[in-house]
């Protein structure tokens, strides 16, 4: 059998990274293409005696407590995007934005951030914002690329804003505390939140044309919204997971079972919860569980062959070598890489395949690994935006009219990614914005 330990680590680095983007350029999934690779080269590195050490590994990752939180939060997701509780939180939403040029814009974003405190998946939100909000403002005749990005933008912030999905999966794979990451999150979060809401503002003043104001006839067809039900469920949901985390009442994993209670709860109390609908989520939920569960296994087996091969220190050697030993500068190549592999990886594929290699550098820098955490899930924020696989693009397709083009929601997308970056930048600057709590 052919050695392949004989080429070297550096060798062996470019022959791995070249053998993924061969297969994956042959149309095979990611988890297979990581699991292939990782068994090719753990017989060719080591012989067939390393297959144990991959399995044992395989075993800690899937048999990890916390990783519970995960299909229960999807299931909140699935579950409310079935019910009405959004479409009357929408309706609900319409106070704060009745007569303000540019109102329902941010009433949207306002709404995705409710969503995105329930559930931490952006897929359901972004459809659901999709479904309720992007009708209604091309309607009243918004900008397009203003209607667009906003719908898109605000369904992303489910990546952010806790229980999110990506800091969970961080946090596994990290070995850090979620729950510290969950409140690391929380204040960037919402400087984004509110950033994306500053600049519609600010383009609907100088602007008006972009915003009209809804007609007195208009604002009189509006359906009468019993405001008490339409909010008290969501927030009532956010309380329960929330609020149970950050005052220590409940973990990670208890909160997000919770937060499935309470949805189904609101569900009940509404009439909407029936066989069918809890069947759909189910599906929902294996179907995004099992992809998650096949990347991180494949991802997984990948980093662990290659840290046996020793590519973890060739990695951190050619990183600080090109960063000249300057931490900055180290962040810097660290962030220009997520970037690239999040314009065409999956986020669960990136995370599981780079936070291995970077967290134990940016801890032997003396830097905080939570910090660091926040500063992946803003990276992955403008991946799920990005041309040209950008995930909430896509899915804002499948709902979006006919005559909305995917190059033109990715135009429409172009300043809320700068918003992002320049987010991501005053954390990378200012890491006391994630690290306030401390």
């Amino acid at each position: 059998m052919f050695d392949l330990s004989a080429m070297g680590i550096g060798y062996g680095s470019l022959l791995m990274l070249g053998s993924m983007i061969v297969l994956l350029l042959t149309g095979m999934q990611l988890a297979f293409v990581t699991a292939l690779v990782a068994l090719v080269f753990a017989i060719g590195w080591f012989g067939v005696g390393a297959l144990p050490l991959i399995t044992s590994r395989l075993y800690s990752f899937v048999g990890g407590y916390v990783f519970l939180a995960v299909p229960m939060f999807v299931l909140m997701a699935a579950l409310l995007d079935r019910s009405g509780i959004a479409r009357d939180l929408f309706d609900a939403m319409k106070v704060f934005g009745r007569k303000l040029r540019g109102g329902v814009a941010v009433q949207t974003l306002l709404v995705a951030i409710v969503l995105a405190s329930m559930s931490g998946v952006i897929g359901g939100e972004t459809v659901l914002l999709g479904i309720l909000a992007l009708p209604q403002m091309l309607r009243l005749g918004y900008n397009r690329k203003l209607a667009i990005g906003v719908t898109c933008a605000g369904g992303a912030l489910g990546t952010m804003l806790p229980p999110s999905i990506v800091l969970i999966i961080y946090g596994l794979t990290a070995s850090v505390s979620i729950g510290d990451l969950f409140k690391a999150a929380f204040l960037p979060a919402f400087i984004l939140a509110f950033a994306y809401m500053a600049y519609v503002l600010v383009i609907c003043r100088l602007n008006p044309d972009y915003a009209p104001l809804p007609s007195e006839e208009e604002l009189a067809s509006e359906r009468d919204v019993n405001y008490f039900k339409a909010l008290l469920f969501p927030l009532l949901t956010v309380m329960m997971v929330l609020g149970s985390i950050y005052t220590g009442v409940a973990s990670v994993t208890e909160a997000s079972a919770l937060g499935v209670v309470g949805i189904m709860i609101s569900a009940a109390i509404r009439g909407e919860l029936n066989i069918a609908m809890l069947k759909d989520s189910a599906k929902a939920t294996m179907s995004t569980c099992g992809m998650i569960i096949w990347i991180g296994i494949g991802a997984t087996a990948l980093v662990g062959v290659y840290n046996l091969m020793g590519g973890i220190d060739f990695v951190e050697e050619t990183i600080l070598a090109l960063s000249g030993g300057s931490v900055m500068g180290t962040i810097m190549i660290m962030m220009l890489i997520l970037l690239v592999l999040g314009m065409f990886l999956d986020w669960v594929g990136v995370a599981l395949l780079t936070m291995p290699i970077f967290v134990p550098i940016i801890t032997g820098l003396g830097l905080d690994p939570i910090w660091f955490g926040v500063v992946f899930c803003l990276n992955m924020q403008v991946s799920f935006l990005s041309p040209p696989f950008g995930p909430a693009a896509f899915y804002l397709k499948s709902v979006a009219p006919k005559d909305i083009s995917l190059g033109e929601i990715f135009s429409s997308l172009l300043p809320f990614i700068g918003l992002q970056v320049f987010v991501l930048a005053l954390v990378i600057f200012f890491p006391e914005l994630a690290l306030w709590w401390k």
